[in-house]
């Protein structure tokens, strides 16, 4: 049986570093196509497909969330829960010079910059979780207790019906 191919990006290597089994995902991507897509095409549910987003405060501190993706982000609470005084995405040019990886294929996992990461409590509920393997229309099925070694997310209650 052939091996399946898929890209090795700086996420698939730290996972790897960190020996966590995960199953690689590549499909057709679709610009805008979002978590909707990756779900539909990977026959997931959405609330299991869950985002990276690059958010900055009001001095360009950057961080990671991540959401569920039938979910948003009130960016409102998670700076109150924070205690920084707004936050708002991130340039998609600034957050690929952060991450190493472009709109559409960020990963958590391998960031250029050490950034805090945000989690949405309810994520760690999930035994199994589908998220971007670092590469536009590459997402890597894993346990979400992997996740939480690997990241040490600050576990936040911030999501709101889309």
């Amino acid at each position: 049986m052939a091996k399946e191919k898929y890209p090795i990006t700086p996420a698939i290597r730290e996972l790897r570093k960190h020996k966590v089994d995960f199953q690689p995902h590549v499909y057709d991507y679709v610009e805008r196509g979002g978590a909707a897509h990756s779900a539909d095409v990977l026959g997931a549910d959405l609330n299991v497909v869950i985002k990276t987003i690059i958010l900055q405060d009001e001095t360009t501190q950057p961080y990671v969330v991540l959401m569920h993706g039938d979910k948003d982000i009130s960016t409102k609470n998670l700076a109150r829960e924070i205690g920084v005084k707004m936050l708002k995405p991130c340039d998609p040019d600034f957050a690929t010079k952060l991450t190493g990886y472009l709109v559409g294929g960020t990963s958590p996992f391998g960031t250029k910059k050490q950034m805090k990461t945000y989690m949405e409590k309810t994520i760690a509920d999930i035994d199994t979780i589908y998220i971007n393997g670092g590469k536009r229309g590459f997402l890597v099925s894993m346990k979400t207790t992997d996740l939480l070694k690997v990241l040490n997310p600050h576990l936040v209650s911030v999501a709101i019906d889309k």
